[in-house]
């Protein structure tokens, strides 16, 4: 490991925000050629689907054109290297997809995928798969090179320096799995997350209104529109859920 790696690997450790943490990494891979990123991180995945995407961690460096069609309309349920992704672990080259192709193997829905892809200049890179603690957790990260590219030109970086991608990559994985992540439209007030941290504690609602000095009827309303926010339907899954997604008993990060 060379000593500016290694200085690198320390920066990272430190970053106390996502958004610092990912145009960080997004410059980082810019560096090896390979200059689009999308992440996805999923805690609700079952044997027939990633979960609700309201839920997914998603993050992204490529054309907010491109995340609508890919993540918000669904074109993603049918990537082929999504599909990998979902069956393995570890990394793998679009090269294979390129086969597929050849062979004629692709369904309808996986060549619209990549006629999108073409369309946006996204045609060659390497999809990692993160290694899974739970049956219900997956995350991964497509990092797609520059246009001008071919994938031959991918691996020939990959063969250079996919030991350090990888590195750099596994450990931004970790990282984001310990920061409080920025949910689509459902991030907590500040008293709607005290409130949850209680109800966390096992306190009851008396005893919540005596600690944060409001009234029952108060701390009800609160937790009634942390429920509204997280999308969910108890106060019980909206503790899980802020919980899977670091939004309770988090420091608020000090800016310079």
């Amino acid at each position: 490991m060379t000593p500016e790696l290694r200085d690198t690997l320390i920066e990272l450790t430190n970053v106390d925000r996502v958004e610092d943490l990912w145009q960080r990494h997004c410059t980082l891979m810019a560096g090896y050629g390979f200059d689009r990123l999308i992440y996805g991180f999923t805690r609700f995945l079952t044997a027939n689907s990633l979960g609700d995407p309201n839920d997914f961690v998603v993050l992204t460096n490529h054309t907010p054109a491109y995340r609508k069609g890919f993540v918000e309309d669904g074109l993603y349920r049918y990537a082929p290297m999504v599909r990998w992704a979902l069956e393995h672990e570890g990394h793998c080259s679009w090269g294979v997809l390129a086969k597929q192709i050849a062979a004629g193997t692709l369904d309808d829905k996986a060549q619209k995928v990549v006629a999108f892809n073409l369309a946006h200049k996204v045609t060659a890179g390497y999809t990692i798969s993160f290694k899974s603690v739970s049956s219900r957790a997956k995350g991964a990260i497509s990092i797609t090179s520059r246009p001008e590219l071919s994938q031959a030109d991918a691996d020939a970086i990959w063969a250079k320096h996919g030991k350090d991608i990888i590195l750099l990559n596994n450990l931004v994985h970790l990282k984001i799995l310990t920061l409080p992540v920025p949910l689509h439209n459902q991030n907590l007030t500040p008293r709607q997350r005290e409130a949850l941290e209680w109800v966390g504690d096992g306190k009851t609602m008396q005893d919540i209104a005596q600690i944060m000095g409001l009234t029952q009827a108060t701390i009800e309303k609160h937790l009634r529109l942390a429920r509204e926010t997280l999308n969910v339907e108890t106060t019980a899954q909206a503790v899980a859920k802020a919980a899977f997604h670091n939004q309770m008993y988090i420091i608020e990060a000090q800016r310079a």
